[in-house]
């Protein structure tokens, strides 16, 4: 038996240091095709203190980024670095736009961008735009990771996320341990669907989204639908009038409406329409599921009378890392991405927070 033992052992280790091989020979090829690709917007000589327009692969396409540099940024100098994660279903020119220079201004670098198939990033050959796929934002954000650790000016990497970013940050930092520290500002990490949901809602949801994607892969055609029942082009009477929950949907219609603070009337490429099978995977939390194996020191924020409140406080009872929570009895979900003193309250904890 012990042999036995043994013997797998042996061949455990070779497969894993195989595996590590062909993954360096990977990155190693991939990194060489990157640097022969590579645009002039990313070369060091063309950044500078402010936005910077980047892209990074990820999925064998490249992504548009934002890169948010402090004042009086100097390549030969370190900083530490934060990747974002956005709420469901924005572009990088929404909270991340309203974080990213307020990180910057602390003296951090902040990279914003578009998921695969959102805003300026393409979507997969033979896919379609406007699709944020739970799987593959955790997946994008880890690229994210790889290309600022490709940047000289960089010594150590932080998460934020907001909303579902909380959710995609959390689960991206299960198994990154590149990421050093994560927060979570209004952040939707308890936020599994068959937790909150009963049967009669969920198979529902699960239903359409199947015949959505078999209907796509059939027809090879997107399908769309309004996944709040907020469309690009509704009043705000006739939202707020059908919605269960008529505060919420009044404080949302302020931010996504048409000509919302940072709605589809305002910022480029916003849009609250999206591919209409997305439920079969963002039913799913991975970063709650394993709220436990997270390592990573983590400050989740949040708004005490926010009707998201328990997301955040249900992941926070499951954490056994080094956890700070700052909750605000002031301050809704909402206000926390655009409200200039919620904004204030929540990028200065940050900042206090990865300088520690």
């Amino acid at each position: 038996m012990q042999k036995f033992l043994s013997l797998i052992c042996a061949v455990v280790l070779l497969v894993s240091c195989n595996q590590k091989q062909n993954t360096n020979e990977r990155q190693t090829k991939e990194l060489a095709v990157n640097t022969n690709n590579v645009k002039e917007e990313n070369t060091m000589e063309n950044l500078k203190a402010g936005k910077n327009s980047v892209t990074f692969t990820s999925f064998g396409v490249e992504l548009a980024g934002d890169l948010y540099l402090p004042e009086g940024f100097d390549p030969s100098k370190k900083y530490k670095a934060i990747v974002s994660a956005s709420p469901f279903p924005q572009v990088k020119g929404q909270v991340m736009a309203t974080y990213g220079p307020e990180m910057a201004k602390r003296g951090f670098v902040f990279l914003g961008f578009d998921y695969l198939g959102m805003g300026d990033s393409p979507a997969l050959p033979g896919e379609h735009k406007k699709s944020r796929y739970m799987f593959r934002l955790i997946e994008n954000t880890w690229d994210a990771v790889s290309y600022l650790g490709t940047l000289p000016f960089v010594e150590e990497i932080e998460g934020l996320g907001v909303c579902q970013g909380g959710s995609i940050i959390a689960s991206a930092a299960v198994t990154d341990h590149r990421i050093k520290k994560i927060a979570m500002v209004s952040g939707m990490m308890a936020a599994d669907g068959f937790q909150w949901l009963g049967r009669e809602v969920t198979d529902p949801m699960i239903a359409a989204a199947n015949a959505s994607m078999q209907k796509q892969y059939e027809t090879g055609e997107a399908d769309y639908h309004a996944p709040f029942g907020l469309d690009d082009q509704m009043a705000e009477e006739e939202f707020v009038v059908v919605a269960a929950y008529p505060a919420m949907a009044k404080e949302t219609y302020s931010y996504y409406g048409k000509n919302g603070v940072k709605g589809p009337g305002t910022v480029k490429n916003a849009s609250n329409i999206h591919i209409a099978d997305q439920a079969m995977q963002s039913m799913i939390s991975i970063g709650e599921a394993y709220a436990d194996k997270i390592v990573q020191p983590s400050l989740v924020i949040y708004g005490t009378n926010a009707s998201t409140a328990p997301c955040s406080t249900q992941f926070i009872a499951k954490l056994t890392n080094d956890n700070t929570t700052l909750a605000f009895d002031e301050f809704s979900h909402v206000d926390f991405y655009y409200k200039p003193e919620a904004v204030k309250a929540s990028t200065d904890a940050v900042a206090e927070f990865f300088n520690k």
